[in-house]
């Protein structure tokens, strides 16, 4: 594999900015990283001897593909805990159709993914959690597999269909752990449901992060959920009662519970830039961009489906074809991560932080990317003074 040495760019990690920065990338991994011009002093170091630097540095300069970044920002692969498909193809279509997607998002900067099944019968999505953990096992940028539903509130259910909605029993909570052999990171469900409060507790057991979404929960119902062991809000204001101030609901929950992270979708649709702000501003270092993209993300208006049910596209955005609710998105990660900065307000270090390490830390995962650090996975994101995508490495190698 070329090494590859990426200089004079501002390196985004961590919620803080490293200004006329460089990485070497080496087998997959960042290997170095530093400012300014030591870069060069780096390289010509790696083979150089007493009386030998010239030599020694043609010979780095064949070994290392050198890249001018001119003054771009370079973060960590972007990372999507919630998304459902692209590009016409739908995770729950199937292993080839969810490859297919991801490759999508991938050229939209999104190296890391949970597949996202939307509500089925409990045997079908049995089976669909059973190839997400072979393929979670076969590739790296597959984090694992994201339930939303089937055990969600039928008053709350947005698009998931209210005839495959069931209460989650022990057996079929058990069913879904076992098929996912390990890798279910999320399940998204609806804490006042009968048995919901032991399944939060056989999911935990079992490893996987309990998500509360799609529900009539009040406050306490929240509140209660989260403490019993809950660790995320699924995309906050959406599919759940609002916030009122005499009914704070369980936004109002999840704020106040310091291990709770909360999904957001920033695409000016889901919820006003105004809100978003408050949340980023009430937890900073807890609330995570997601896109919650359905399979008409990056395609033109038309007619789709999300699970079972038709969905129609009219100027990017979906709903359900009966009902006109909201029906997923056609959000990739740089757009909210560049909506977050131009429409929110947020600096670019917050956003990337929210785009990278926020929803890693939610789903417990990480400790091999979402940050610029010698050791980590050479997952990396070039936007350039617009937060457009210039340029995607996935394990050191160009994609984009």
């Amino acid at each position: 594999m070329t090494r590859t040495l990426l200089h004079n760019a501002h390196l985004v990690t961590d919620r803080r900015i490293i200004r006329d920065g460089w990485l070497l990338l080496n087998d997959g991994l960042i290997g170095d990283q530093g400012t300014g011009d030591s870069w060069r002093s780096r390289l010509a170091s790696d083979q150089a001897g007493p009386g030998r630097s010239d030599l020694a540095q043609t010979r780095v300069n064949e070994q290392t593909q050198v890249v001018d970044l001119r003054g771009a920002w370079l973060t960590p692969g972007f990372v999507d805990i919630h998304c459902h498909g692209a590009g016409g193809y739908a995770f729950d279509d199937g292993p080839e159709a969810a490859l297919q997607a991801l490759e999508v998002h991938r050229h939209h900067g999104t190296t890391s993914s949970l597949l996202s099944f939307v509500t089925d019968a409990v045997p079908a999505m049995a089976e669909r959690l059973a190839w997400a953990a072979e393929l979670t096992r076969e590739n790296p940028a597959v984090l694992g597999s994201h339930a939303e539903g089937p055990f969600l509130d039928r008053g709350h259910r947005g698009a998931h269909a209210e005839e495959l909605l069931v209460t989650p029993a022990p057996e079929a909570v058990g069913r879904l752990i076992d098929a996912a052999a390990g890798t279910l990171r999320q399940l998204t469900l609806a804490p006042e449901l009968p048995s919901a409060t032991e399944a939060i507790a056989q999911l935990r057991e079992a490893g996987a992060t309990i998500a509360i979404g799609h529900t009539d929960a009040t406050y306490d119902d929240a509140l209660r959920a989260f403490r019993a062991g809950a660790g995320i809000l699924t995309h906050a204001f959406n599919a759940m009662n609002p916030l009122h101030h005499r009914r704070p609901g369980p936004v109002v929950a999840a704020l106040e519970c310091p291990d709770v992270a909360l999904e957001v979708i920033c695409d000016g649709v889901h919820v006003h830039p105004g809100v978003i702000a408050m949340l980023f501003a009430s937890a900073p270092e807890r609330t995570a961009l997601i896109t919650d993209a359905m399979s008409a993300a990056c395609m033109h208006d038309g007619s789709y489906t999300l699970g079972a049910l038709p969905v129609t596209v009219t100027d990017g955005v979906a709903r359900l074809t009966e009902g006109n609710t909201i029906a997923g998105s056609t959000l990739t990660m740089d757009q909210a991560v560049k909506r977050a900065v131009e429409d929110v307000g947020l600096s670019v270090e917050q956003a990337v932080y929210a785009a990278t390490q926020a929803p890693l830390q939610a789903i417990g995962a990480g400790d091999d990317r979402g940050r610029l650090a010698p050791g980590l996975r050479a997952d990396l994101v070039v936007l350039d003074s617009e937060l457009t995508v210039a340029g995607v490495y996935v394990a050191g190698e160009t994609i984009r």
